[in-house]
């Protein structure tokens, strides 16, 4: 039990920290907020139509193929500086890994999702 000592007071301050700060929003947030609270915020612009505008598709599936490669970004430089250390073992799963973010990247390349419209 003492090994996980340490970790129940972890995340004691972690509970307490999201209790207070709740807390401490909840008391100090206005109850009525300002008119100028209320309307919309465009950089000082009126806005010009309504709120619900469609985006193309395109948008969103640049932000998931961006996504994939900055999985392997964040994957791959601390497997990079470990790799000596990690051995044969290591290498096989960054291959893996690789040839699976490789296989989403040509289903992206066949199905023309980096051309932009």
């Amino acid at each position: 039990m003492s090994g996980y000592l340490s970790v129940v007071v972890y995340l004691g301050f972690i509970v307490a920290f999201a209790v207070v700060s709740l807390g401490m929003a909840w008391v100090l947030s206005p109850r009525r907020p300002f008119p100028s609270k209320l309307n919309t915020y465009e950089c000082g612009a009126e806005p010009i139509g309504g709120a619900w505008v469609q985006f193309p598709v395109g948008f969103y599936l640049v932000a998931l193929v961006f996504l994939v490669f900055d999985a392997l970004a964040v994957f791959l430089f601390p497997w990079v500086l470990n790799v000596r250390d990690l051995g044969l073992w290591g290498i096989l799963a960054m291959l893996t890994f690789l040839t699976i973010l490789s296989l989403g990247w040509v289903y992206a390349y066949r199905e023309r999702i980096l051309e932009w419209k």
